[in-house]
């Protein structure tokens, strides 16, 4: 039968800005204090009944009206940049909050899951936390926000205000019209901010009465279920329990589901088809492994750890869904069309990307695709030596290609090892656009690198001077002091007097004793020259070229970009001395 299930709301926020606080504010238990570093080891799925919203809220919530059964709010790691859940927003949250720091703002994550939330639309609010550590703020223990606010004097009020605009500023750059939450007019055109403090309460109840307002007022139709129909939902995560084996934790999100139920997951191949043996869920405001009772069946929403067999194929970020008696070739055709949906486009001239869920997948190949890299192949699970080999055997034909991009996962020292022996870059990283910035980088050093290393192959243009009074030797070679008039002087260069005759060849350069490579212009050397004699051939005061290819021409002109410009005058200086030589006014184009 029809009815409103609870909103899914996707709890998400930079490392350490209180996410999980809030939450454990919520429900009333110490999962932050209990984990290391205060940062989520695992996704949680926390149900909040109206009855708890309300004796939240107290008196602030007696005047609205409130029909969804309450929220279910999923709490993802903090240290990755985008889950399954933060990829699949529009499929799986109804509503997000984005936890900030009000002092320390926006950070790198931050500006992610804004873009993310955007992609996928996904209604989300901002919850401006931590105001209980501004500067001279007066706490108030579970304080509705405007009763909280009207206990602050006036410069903590103007200090509110303050980083409140700067975050509403920062919300417009990234293409969002935000305002504080009690200023919102319109709330279908404005972003709501949030003040709130996850370690005293304030603002609490009017974050919970936002989401609510918020999920009636413009969710009612994708809320409404069928209670009793077939249950689908989305894999979170498989992870071995102690005594229960391989489980998935998942949220139904439609219909219901009853022990013994046939269910069909996706696995990015064929569905999987298996038995519910037991349904697991958190105790009313308990959280992942701990206070986890038995239930015979569940209707959506819900968050749940789920015991069957034969789950090593099963994946985070992609569906499953029950499958109804009698029609399993209907079920597992609409699983498979799902799936096929979720395909990441590949190029056969890309890269290979790893990440730790299909969700992280498809989030870090759509921002790949939005800068112009292409992807060769994409698989979840950790970097293998099977990608190394594959990414080795693409660099031979475009080097900045042969590389891996690893999302929220392990490079074990073997693989590690392998990849450098076979000269292949492996990125790894807990942030996308970090990440992909880290290959950028790589490839625009390399790209130089492959430039110099054209260009070294090429007889530079130069143009220099024989100093008077700085004779060392005669000949054989002759050895003078020069000082590079123009362009890049290098050793092996076959040199041209200004009549266009070759003279000889420059052997070595020498700058205070130690041989160098190459000088340039306003440099004063020692040079070798191999063939002329001094006095005869060659004198003082004479100005010489290096002699060069029309091939070498042609190349400096093609790095004309990289390349100084007064070797650019040297290189013309000697083209026109070519064609003079060689009668040949298309010398050199």
């Amino acid at each position: 039968m029809p009815a409103l299930r609870a909103p899914i709301v996707c709890v998400v926020g930079h490392v350490d800005h209180g996410k999980t606080t809030l939450l454990d504010k919520i429900r009333g238990t110490a999962v932050a204090r209990r984990e290391a570093g205060a940062i989520t080891q695992h996704i949680g799925a926390t149900e909040v009944t109206l009855e708890t919203i309300r004796r939240l809220c107290g008196t602030l919530g007696e005047s609205q009206r409130m029909e969804v059964p309450g929220l279910l709010f999923i709490d993802t790691p903090g240290h990755h940049a985008f889950t399954t859940l933060r990829a699949r927003g529009s499929s799986l949250a109804d509503l997000a909050v984005v936890v900030v720091d009000i002092q320390e703002g926006f950070q790198p994550q931050t500006q992610e899951m804004l873009k993310m939330l955007r992609r996928y639309q996904t209604p989300f609010l901002l919850a401006a936390n931590k105001i209980d550590r501004l500067p001279m703020w007066n706490p108030g223990e579970g304080l509705p926000f405007l009763q909280a606010l009207e206990r602050q004097p006036d410069r903590a009020q103007k200090d509110l205000d303050e980083r409140i605009y700067k975050m509403v500023g920062r919300l417009s750059e990234n293409g969002f019209s935000g305002d504080r939450y009690d200023r919102v007019r319109d709330f279908q055109r404005n972003l709501c901010v949030v003040p709130v403090s996850a370690k005293t309460g304030e603002g609490l109840p009017d974050l919970l009465l936002v989401l609510v307002g918020l999920a009636q007022k413009f969710l009612e139709q994708k809320l409404t279920i069928d209670t009793g129909g077939p249950g689908r939902g989305t894999v979170l995560e498989v992870k071995e329990e102690k005594g229960l084996g391989l489980t998935m934790d998942v949220i139904l999100w439609d219909g219901g589901l009853r022990r013994g139920d046939t269910i069909a997951v996706a696995t990015g191949e064929a569905p999987l088809v298996t038995k519910v043996k037991a349904i697991l869920r958190p105790a009313p405001e308990g959280r992942g492994t701990h206070g986890l009772q038995n239930a015979e069946e569940v209707v959506a929403a819900a968050g749940i750890k789920l015991v069957a067999s034969n789950l090593e194929k099963a994946h985070g970020g992609l569906p499953f869904r029950v499958v109804p008696t009698g029609a399993q070739k209907q079920a597992l055709d609409e699983l498979q069309t799902q799936v096929e949906a979720l395909r990441i486009q590949t190029d056969p001239r890309g890269i290979v990307i790893k990440a730790d869920t299909f969700g992280s997948l498809e989030a870090l190949s759509l921002e790949l695709r939005a800068v112009q890299i292409p992807v060769r192949k994409a698989e979840v699970g950790d970097v293998t030596q099977r990608d190394i080999t594959d990414a080795a055997a693409h660099r031979a034909k475009n080097p900045l290609l042969g590389a891996v991009l690893g999302f929220s996962v392990h490079l074990h020292p073997d693989v590690a090892q392998e990849a450098a022996q076979a000269g292949v870059p492996v990125f790894t990283q807990e942030v996308i656009y970090q990440l992909i910035n880290d290959y950028r980088e790589w490839v625009q050093k390399k790209r130089e690198e492959m430039e110099q290393a054209r260009l070294g192959g090429l007889t530079r243009a130069a143009k220099f001077k024989v100093l008077p009074g700085n004779v060392f030797r005669v000949s054989k070679p002759a050895i003078v002091g020069v000082r590079v008039l123009a362009g890049t002087l290098q050793p092996g260069a076959q040199l041209l007097r200004t009549d266009g005759r070759e003279i000889g060849t420059l052997k070595s350069l020498q700058e205070q004793g130690k041989s160098i490579r190459e000088a340039r212009m306003g440099q004063e050397v020692a040079a070798a020259i191999d063939g002329p004699t001094m006095g005869r051939q060659l004198k003082e005061d004479d100005t010489l070229y290096t002699d060069l290819r029309e091939n070498d021409v042609k190349g400096i002109r093609a790095f004309q970009g990289k390349v100084p410009r007064d070797e650019l005058e040297a290189l013309e200086e000697i083209v026109e001395l070519k064609r003079k030589l060689l009668n040949n006014h298309l010398w050199g184009i």
